[in-house]
């Protein structure tokens, strides 16, 4: 989530195709033609872990989606949610993961070593997901909860901020960030971790991977720690998440950047990720460390970017980065089985005016053998999407030799595609979007959304603005996309498309500003994901330089709401404390429990809270006078133990 980044500070997208914002109006799109038909029922329950309906269950399901009254808006430092519910916190920043080398205590006054970190939940808490246990069964009581820790708040791992910077800090703010996985149990009805735990982990900033796919041992890849360039350390910016069906978890790369100090003399391509003297903000990890500093070490940067595969049920294995779906601003990987078995893989690029991107695997997954899947996402086809005006969508291929992508273009194989797969679409003509960050597939109907943040810098600093069919500059409010694969394969390269919801106010004074939300407020969709029944819930991620603060205050605090995808009503079910961003909806199986995360409490700007006062703005959740805020994890139930919306 790049929401404190923006407007784009970096070099813009260069390309002259038309902009998704500039085909919301026009009236020829404006007619949906229909849901796809269903998908086949086998490819939905194939995933493992997520909330697959039974077969005697395909249909439309009885009674109404949303069973709950909404909640209005809040502006308290505090988790709300429906009267008959009740939000628990499971793990908090600092919390002992509970793995078997120690379990060292949250120091409140952010005096924990690096190597304590280590041991403890990471910052910023985001995408998430929950994997029975044991492998293979779909039981909702007891399981691993995988989460990514998007980004160091260097102002509240140390009592005194980033005064006084040095090796010893930036070692504990790479410890702070990349992922955990963690033990929980349900007992009467209540979420806990299981300490100690054999599952119990931490993957962070210098945790041994290795690199697939094509740009594996590109000249590009190759370090001084990493000669053959097939090895890497870490993973950063770990934004939004996907799985897969044979039970691994991808975390997502989002914005690396920022963890580097640029090199002087950027290449084109580096600057089209930012790696560019002119960005301004960094978490400073250059300065102490020598590994993140471009002008000694000028590939490390190409090790970022990617989406890594985790197997959360093997403490020992070596997490991978998947180079095969493309290098960019990682929001999400969202997973789906093709009608032959092979499976798709959608990612958002979360910046201003980039992409939406497909790969479609080159074999088909391997239900009887979980060992036979471990390389499947490193062979296949990487795709952009390109969205006609007409309706219609295409998905252009993103391979060497093809579209303009050759060595004289500057790419010289499948792997330099790849690790510049900005530049690559921006040769092919791809429709340039506001912000494309999660992905999600209905259950029932196959259509799959996208949500788009915002694109503050629309219109901006010679930036495109507004026209007849882009009223939305800047769009500060955000939509989601919906679209039908044609024949309702994940595999196909066309599409129809439709923009689903205009977020914001429907009485707003400013026609180009204006929403078409039925029902209850919300701005900036981010986080999404879409249960068995066929609800769709949005968690928002409304800037804290914009929350409650002009046209901004109607939607009070970051919120989770519920939308019915046929009547598009929707009903604010959840709403988060101070200063926070809503992400990382998950359910169990049986729909009875969803986790959220809630990230950041108390941000007040892009470096976090103020280390002079860090109760500022929140003090959630542990409200201690010599506290501070903490990101953590809420599991959120029914007080009778029901499904969760009904």
């Amino acid at each position: 989530m790049s929401r404190f980044f923006e407007p784009f500070a970096g070099t813009p997208n260069p390309s002259t195709q038309p902009s998704i914002g500039e085909l919301i109006a026009n009236p020829q799109r404006r007619t949906w033609l229909g849901g796809a038909t269903a998908a086949s029922l086998a490819s939905v329950l194939a995933l493992e872990g997520c909330a697959a309906l039974p077969a005697s269950s395909a249909g439309a399901p009885a009674g109404p989606l949303l069973g709950f009254k909404g909640i209005a808006a809040s502006a308290e430092d505090a988790v709300r949610v429906p009267e008959g519910y009740r939000a628990d916190v499971l793990v908090a920043w600092g919390d002992p993961i509970g793995d078997v080398r120690g379990m060292p205590a949250f120091q409140w006054d952010a005096g924990n070593s690096a190597q304590d970190q280590e041991l403890q939940s990471g910052t910023h808490h985001d995408g998430m997901h929950f994997f029975p246990l044991p492998l293979g069964s779909r039981g909702s009581t007891h399981g691993l909860l995988v989460m990514n820790h998007e980004y160091p708040d260097n102002n509240g791992l140390f009592p005194d901020g980033m005064a006084n910077w040095s090796l010893a800090k930036v070692r504990k703010s790479q410890a702070s960030v990349g992922c955990s996985v963690q033990e929980i149990r349900l007992v009467d009805g209540r979420w806990s971790l299981v300490r100690p735990s054999r599952f119990a982990r931490r993957i962070h900033a210098n945790t041994p991977m290795r690199i697939g796919g094509p740009a594996a041992g590109h000249p590009l890849m190759r370090t001084a720690a990493s000669p053959a360039g097939r090895e890497a350390a870490g993973t950063v910016n770990n934004c939004a998440n996907g799985f897969t069906p044979w039970g691994t978890y991808l975390t997502c790369e989002e914005n690396f950047s920022f963890h580097f100090r640029a090199p002087a003399q950027p290449t084109a391509f580096e600057e089209r990720y930012e790696l560019s003297p002119k960005v301004r903000f960094s978490f400073r990890w250059g300065e102490a460390d020598p590994r993140f500093d471009l002008d000694r070490n000028r590939n490390e940067a190409n090790h970022f970017g990617w989406v890594v595969e985790i197997d959360p049920f093997d403490p020992a294995s070596v997490p991978v980065k998947r180079t095969a779906l493309g290098r960019f601003s990682h929001e999400g990987a969202t997973v789906t089985v093709c009608k032959d078995g092979r499976v798709a893989v959608y990612s958002g690029d979360d910046r201003g005016f980039e992409y939406l991107y497909k790969f479609v695997s080159s074999r088909p997954w391997n239900p009887a053998d979980r060992a036979a899947n471990a390389g499947l996402l490193d062979e296949g086809t990487l795709h952009v999407a390109r969205c006609n005006p007409d309706g219609s969508g295409e998905w252009i291929e993103l391979v060497h030799g093809r579209n303009g992508l050759t060595a004289e273009a500057g790419f010289d194989s499948q792997g330099a595609v790849v690790m510049f797969a900005r530049a690559a679409a921006d040769r092919v003509g791809a429709t340039r979007m506001d912000r494309p960050e999660w992905v999600a597939r209905h259950p029932r109907t196959g259509d799959m959304y996208v949500t788009l943040t915002n694109n503050a810098g629309r219109g901006r600093d010679g930036a495109e603005g507004p026209n007849p069919a882009n009223p939305r500059a800047p769009n500060r409010y955000g939509h989601i996309m919906r679209w039908t694969e044609e024949g309702a394969d994940h595999a196909a390269t066309r599409f129809r498309w439709e923009t689903f919801i205009l977020a914001g106010d429907p009485a707003h004074a400013d026609a180009g500003q204006r929403g078409n939300i039925q029902g209850d407020l919300f701005a900036s969709p981010d986080g999404l994901f879409i249960d068995d029944r066929g609800v769709m819930w949005v968690q928002t991620d409304v800037s804290p330089s914009a929350l409650l603060k002009t046209d901004h205050a109607i939607y009070g605090n970051n919120q989770v709401v519920a939308v019915d995808p046929v009547t598009r009503e929707a009903r604010r079910f959840l709403t988060g404390p101070r200063g926070c961003e809503l992400t990382g909806g998950c359910m169990t199986p049986d729909g009875r429990t969803l986790f959220v995360n809630i990230q950041h409490p108390g941000e007040m700007g892009a470096l976090g809270t103020d280390p002079a006062n860090p109760r500022q703005l929140s003090n959630w959740p542990d409200f201690r006078p010599d506290g501070r805020p903490r990101s953590a994890t809420v599991a959120v139930r029914r007080a009778d133990g029901g499904v969760v919306g009904t």
